[in-house]
């Protein structure tokens, strides 16, 4: 019985984001009373806008992806560690022991969180469970304790949503998503890193001047400033790094120009099929709960990429992040499956920055250093537990990935259940930064929503 039942929270997970994701959207919107056609055609809708996403990504990969590897051999390094990237990452959690538990555990915890209001977030993003399958899956697997691979794994989805409710109030002012939270662990995390940054950054005479925003930069360029040629641009940038011919760099150009122009298209679409299924909540709220009008629907992160300061931000960042593997004495990682995907945890940097390319930029530079370290780190453990369920890895060498082996939070977790001394130090000491952050942020938000009404009511 419970092998099928393993079987079958396989199979379902196996079907991926772009399955997934509207039948669950089409339950909740019949739970909801959206009634069948608005949440079939949101569910539908919401589903073809992922896979609009997913297309531009294939576009973006299929033509980055080479050209950072070009980047890299060029270069003539030689590092062990070789760069998976996320998705092989994703299907070894999905395969790990904790998974099956981790789904319902995540759902469990979600709909306690919002009986007690310590949540605003429902959470919807099955698919990304996976992270806390891996976070799990690692502790399994440093200590043997499937119990502590559990209890981690239920921590960090109790930390993501705290995450994903602190930033939702500017993803939905910046980022222009009504309504949404992004509880996705690889990039809500960096979120605190970039409050933290971008107030040292105001500090600093000179920078604290930089203001390059996507609005800035076009009003000071005319076309030139556009995402579109900002993307032409800087493919065609990378195109020369990577010691393209001609032909190439004009592809590379257009095709990074392209994905500037349609990802916004695309997430523009997701939203749109959202409408009906947040009216849903609201009305189902009004009526069960009075007081509970003000929750998120919490989405994959990819939602955030349409904004021209995160795709600017990572493709600006990607030559760097081949400069710093090359240079960093003790890097052991080849960055070459992630490096593409920078934008995920630079998303959260981003906003902190409130779009500003410059900061963000700055930032992007320790980021990527800490996540190649941890990255490095991690390549036994995450190694080992490829190993622990017979994942065919095709290669000799240790794996691990930049992006999500070189998550910190992650890791942080491991060194704490191995009880290692700093890891623990740091809890009292990263709890205080966060809740001190999160003050400030929650009355600069405040100041400026008071601002806004103010000048609403001097211009009516």
């Amino acid at each position: 019985m419970l092998e099928t039942l393993y079987g079958g929270i396989q199979y379902l997970l196996g079907l991926g984001p772009t399955i997934m994701l509207p039948i669950i959207i089409f339950i909740m919107g019949l739970c909801l009373g959206a009634g069948f056609n608005k949440a079939l055609r949101s569910a539908l809708t919401i589903g073809m806008g992922f896979i609009g996403i997913f297309l531009v990504f294939g576009l973006l990969l299929e033509n980055l992806g080479p050209a950072a590897k070009d980047m890299v051999r060029h270069t003539g390094i030689n590092l062990p560690v070789v760069d998976l990237g996320w998705t092989p990452l994703a299907a070894i959690a999905w395969a790990s022991q904790v998974a099956p538990f981790v789904v319902p555990l995540t759902i469990g915890i979600n709909v306690l969180m919002l009986t007690l209001k310590w949540t605003r977030t429902v959470n919807i993003d099955v698919w990304n469970f996976w992270h806390f399958s891996m976070v799990g899956a690692m502790v399994y697997n440093v200590t043997g304790s499937f119990m502590f691979g559990l209890l981690i794994a239920g921590v960090t989805s109790i930390i993501t949503l705290l995450l994903a409710d602190w930033c939702a109030p500017m993803i939905q002012k910046y980022f222009n998503l009504p309504g949404i939270s992004l509880p996705t662990l690889s990039s809500a995390i960096f979120f605190p890193f970039g409050l933290l940054g971008n107030l040292i950054l105001d500090k600093i005479p000179g920078i604290n001047k930089l203001n390059a925003d996507a609005d800035a930069i076009q009003k000071r360029f005319g076309i030139f400033g556009e995402p579109m040629m900002l993307g032409v641009i800087l493919g065609a940038g990378i195109g020369l790094l990577a010691r393209y011919d001609f032909k190439g760099v004009l592809t590379l150009a257009m095709s990074l120009g392209a994905v500037m122009l349609i990802m916004p298209r695309m997430v523009k679409l997701l939203m749109e099929g959202l409408l009906p299924l947040s009216d849903a909540v609201k009305k189902f709220l009004r009526k069960k709960y009075p007081d509970r009008d003000d929750l998120y629907i919490g989405l994959d992160i990819a939602v955030a990429v349409g904004h021209p300061s995160v795709l600017s931000t990572a493709l600006l960042l990607i030559p760097v992040g081949v400069l710093l593997a090359v240079v960093l004495p003790g890097n052991r990682l080849l960055p070459l499956g992630d490096l593409a995907n920078i934008w995920v945890p630079i998303s959260m940097v981003v906003l902190a920055c409130r779009g500003n390319i410059a900061r963000a930029f700055i930032l992007g530079i320790p980021l990527l250093t800490v996540n190649l370290y941890v990255a490095s780190a991690a390549a036994p453990i995450l190694t080992s537990v490829a190993k622990s369920i017979h994942f065919p890895m095709n290669t000799d060498s240790e794996i691990s990935s930049l992006l999500d082996g070189g998550n910190p939070f992650r890791f942080w977790m491991v060194k704490i259940f191995e009880g290692n001394l700093i890891a623990l130090a740091l809890i009292p000491v990263i709890f205080i930064t966060c809740m001190l952050l999160y003050r400030m942020t929650t009355k600069q938000m405040q100041r400026e929503e008071l601002a806004e009404n103010e000048q609403a009511a001097i211009s009516k």
